[in-house]
């Protein structure tokens, strides 16, 4: 089995880590490296098996290469910033270990994503025989499984998919977000977009919404369409496709405290001089705001997170809803985490665990919806995030 290696230390990176750690026939040697080594030290003292821990600085990809040399990782998984994907990604070339991430690519100085600067480095993973699994988290990630479980199990062609982010859970803060406020906040303030019937259509920030109401008890929550990177591969992977897109919750509170935040210009990645230096808003903002991992004690609630799959089966119009719901304060008693962090952290191994045991083979960069669903989709239910399905006959 190989070395692991895993790059990152916040509150995704404590799931991952129990989680591999709790599989040591899969993961015998384990690897926990940050910027800040205090930081892993923590997360290894929480374990019941030893791991080891280093520090690295995760934009410099020869230290990313020299660490997977000297660990003798075959391995690597980023759960660090999605700014250091590149420079990770060239590590594991030059070291020679697959790669797995949650999140595309997005340039520090850019509010923009997309899986072009990744895509590109097909090439290169090709011919030194490595294996790029990208985007293992749950969205993107768990979402594209789901949509590759329908295309083979459900349908014989996929025309629409709604894939629908709900976060019902309470920190009881007045405004914090529930993963890195930077991304989270770039993600939220930029231009929303679809696809739909060959094009893509753009729309301004949080300007559609609608309500839906979620099952396990959650009940009806307003959700708003944003553009999420998933959208942009299973554009490519799901044949036959006329529109996809994507919904995500927001508190009113939450939604108050950001147009505020916009208005003050907080939410800008523009840098500004101040007291003679100079500082990007959203980056002070990010520190002025609760740390999500510190979120896991004090977050209740449910999140809700599925696809909505309209499409043909043998001539028939049919509508499949796949979907996980995880209790924040469960998630919290099994690793110390929320469970924003859990849903894109169990993924993140099982993706992991899937190039550990071959059952994902290849060479070269890949979405998860390219390789067979079946075995992350067992694993699913067997490590954490058990998912439940319907069908309803629309002819």
């Amino acid at each position: 089995m190989p070395k692991l290696l895993i790059i990152g230390a916040g509150g995704v990176s404590r799931v991952v880590v129990h989680k591999c750690a709790g599989l040591p026939e899969v993961f015998p040697d384990i690897m926990l490296a940050s910027r800040t080594k205090s930081k892993c030290d923590a997360i290894a003292a929480e374990l019941s098996r030893p791991i080891q821990t280093a520090q690295i600085d995760a934009d410099d990809p020869a230290q990313v290469a020299a660490l997977i040399r000297e660990f003798g990782a075959d391995l690597v998984v980023n759960v660090a910033l999605p700014y250091q994907d590149l420079s990770i990604m060239d590590g594991c070339l030059e070291a020679g270990a697959h790669y797995v991430d949650t999140a595309n690519y997005e340039p520090p100085n850019e509010a923009k994503f997309s899986y072009g600067w990744q895509w590109a480095y097909q090439d290169r993973f090709k011919e030194a025989g490595l294996l790029a699994l990208l985007g293992s988290g749950f969205d993107p990630g768990v979402t594209g499984v789901y949509c590759a479980h329908a295309q083979k199990h459900h349908f014989d062609e996929i025309h629409e998919i709604e894939i629908i982010d709900c976060n019902a859970g309470d920190h009881g803060h007045p405004f914090a977000t529930n993963f890195n406020p930077e991304i989270n906040i770039r993600e939220v303030t930029a231009n929303g977009r679809y696809w739909e019937n060959g094009e893509w259509i753009e729309t301004k920030p949080m300007e559609l919404s609608q309500t839906f109401d979620f099952s396990e008890g959650i009940g009806p929550k307003k959700a708003f369409l944003i553009y999420h990177e998933e959208l942009e591969s299973l554009v490519k992977n799901i044949k036959g496709l006329k529109r996809i897109r994507f919904w995500m919750t927001f508190s009113d509170n939450y939604i108050k405290h950001l147009e505020v935040l916009q208005n003050v210009g907080m939410t800008s990645i523009e840098p500004i001089s101040y007291n003679g230096q100079e500082i990007i808003p959203l980056q002070f903002l990010k520190a002025l705001l609760p740390d999500p991992a510190s979120l896991g004690p004090r977050t209740v609630g449910k999140t809700w997170i599925g696809c909505v799959i309209d499409g043909v089966k043998d001539g028939k119009r049919r509508r499949y809803t796949v979907y996980n719901t995880c209790d924040h304060q469960e998630c919290f008693k099994e690793t110390g985490a929320q469970a924003v962090s859990y849903t894109t952290g169990v993924p993140a191994m099982i993706g992991a665990k899937m190039i550990a045991e071959g059952k994902w083979t290849g060479a070269g960069v890949f979405n998860i919806e390219e390789f067979d669903p079946d075995p992350f989709m067992a694993d699913l239910n067997q490590y954490g995030l058990p998912w439940h399905e319907s069908i309803e006959e629309l002819d």
